[in-house]
């Protein structure tokens, strides 16, 4: 389960001020929503790649006895 900041509160904030858990979670969420978002939310779902994009991606290098190399956004 999600734990972390909502859609309304991070819709008022810089998308660069985003964890990546929050983009991690709503990418995956608006990705399988895709065919039904309106212009707008494919907007917000296009800015979320670029973001990740721009951090290089969400991929873990290492990995440690507390966390595997997957990021977990729940």
């Amino acid at each position: 389960m999600y734990v972390g900041r909502d859609m309304t509160e991070l819709s008022m904030m810089s998308i660069h001020e985003w964890k990546d858990s929050e983009l991690a979670y709503f990418h995956h969420g608006l990705q399988q929503m895709m065919p039904y978002l309106n212009a707008e939310g494919q907007t917000i779902h296009r800015e979320i790649i670029q973001e990740i994009e721009e951090r290089g991606g969400l991929n873990r290098n290492e990995a440690d006895y507390t966390h595997g190399t997957k990021i977990s956004y729940d």
